[in-house]
């Protein structure tokens, strides 16, 4: 695994546990973020990045400043 797949893992694993800190589904919060589940599933299972407004909006869903999302990534 490379440190790109380490660190698209990790940003998941930050999504889904703000998600799961505030009781959302995937499917509520994708709705919040006006994303698609897939998506949402995608990211947060580390296959995908979000494009910038997404990942804004998720951020935003998530009630969390856009760098919570980073912590633990390599700098």
């Amino acid at each position: 695994m490379t440190g790109s797949d380490r660190d698209r893992k990790l940003f998941g694993r930050n999504i889904s546990l703000h998600r799961r800190r505030l009781g959302l589904s995937k499917a509520a919060l994708a709705r919040k973020a006006d994303i698609s589940r897939q998506t949402l599933h995608e990211v947060e299972e580390g296959f995908r990045t979000p494009r910038f407004d997404s990942l804004m909006r998720l951020a935003d869903a998530l009630r969390v400043d856009p760098g919570e999302l980073f912590k633990g990534l390599r700098s």
